[in-house]
Formats: C-alpha cells, structure tokens, sequence
C-alpha cells in the first residue's frame, strides 16, 4: 500500500495553528514540523548565552530574544524558532501580532546531534537570504566551542572559531563579546545529557 501524502498546509493555517498550540512548530514548503524541547545542557547553554548579551546590550537600541520569537525567512518560506535572534533598530514583523520577526541581525543556534546537520546545511543556506542578517553563531553542546560566520560586503560568509574555556568571540555588528566560560556556566561536560530534540513532521 502506498503511503498517501500529507496535505499541503497554508502559511495562513499553519500561522492560526502555532497561535493556538503551546508547543512550538516549525513550517516550511506546506509542512508543519513539531519543535521537540532542549535538554539541560542546551537550556543552560542558551540562558546564559541570553543573559550574557542581554547585560551588555541593555542600554542599546537592540532588544535580544530567546527561542520563543519566530523568524520568518522571506525569500524562502521558512517559518523557525532560532534559539536566540538579535535586532538592532527597527523592528520588521509579518502582522499586527508581532510575533514574527523578519529583519533579525544576529542568529544564534545551540547544536545538539538531532539538529546539528540542519543547522549547519539547509537551515544557515535559508538564513543566508535574509538580507537584514550580519552573523550567524553556532554553539557546541560538546565542548568549548563556538563557531561565528559574519556577511562581507560581497555577500560570502566568514568562519571565525573559539575554542577552549578561556576562548571569546567578538559580535562586531553589536559591539558584544561572548566569553565561553560565561556562555557554559554550569555546564558539566562529565555527564552525557539525553537529546530531546528531534523534531516531526505534526
């Protein structure tokens, strides 16, 4: 027997569902994936990555938000929940809600095994075509680790790495360091957290 396709999904349908759902949900192309939560390890990684430039950039025309904030990839369709997105200055969003950002600056991804090959591919080649975006950061759940490609004036990307707990990474476009042993704070690489992240198509 053949399995039958999925229905297609509208951007409309699916924006009414995720309102209404209090688990997150990723859309892409008429589907709807579901958002698994973070274990431990990605949570502390991510609060503190959160709390970190929060306090530098507090005093600033920038508002920093943490996985609960839609990003919409207008080129391509690509509704997402980065787990930390950036803005500076005006803030673009799809509807009156203000719910779904469109001209992020800076997003960041803490990888995990479930989702580190999307970040990494299909996910950053999507982010690459928001114009409004300068630098996308990428942290390892596994190590001292932290990854940070910046936009030239020629649109190619940049590689820059930190390593090590004494290591940092410079945000240029907002002026703020991220020091890792801040960013894993209580991050105990002893013990091997479970991964719950896999998404599913809902």
């Amino acid at each position: 027997m053949t399995a039958q396709p999925k229905p297609y999904v509208t951007p409309e349908a699916y924006i009414a569902f995720d309102r209404e759902r209090t688990g997150k949900h990723e859309y892409y192309a008429g589907t709807i994936y579901a958002m698994a939560g973070g274990n431990v390890r990605h949570n502390r990684i991510a609060g503190s990555t959160y709390a970190t430039l929060y306090m530098q950039l507090r005093q600033r025309n920038c508002n920093i938000y943490p996985s609960d904030m839609r990003v919409k990839v207008v080129q391509t369709g690509l509704y997402t929940y980065p787990d930390i997105t950036i803005i500076c200055g005006h803030e673009q969003y799809e509807d009156e809600k203000e719910d779904i950002l469109l001209n992020p600056i800076i997003i960041i991804e803490v990888l995990s095994p479930s989702t580190e090959k999307y970040d990494r591919g299909k996910k950053f080649h999507q982010y690459r075509s928001i114009l409004s975006l300068r630098e996308y950061i990428l942290i390892a759940q596994d190590e001292y680790h932290i990854e940070q490609f910046t936009r030239q004036s020629d649109n190619t990307w940049v590689l820059s790495e930190a390593l090590g707990r004494d290591g940092s990474i410079e945000l240029r476009t907002i002026q703020c360091t991220l020091l890792l042993e801040e960013v894993y704070e209580k991050v105990d690489f002893s013990r091997e957290e479970s991964d719950q992240e896999a998404g599913s198509a809902a």
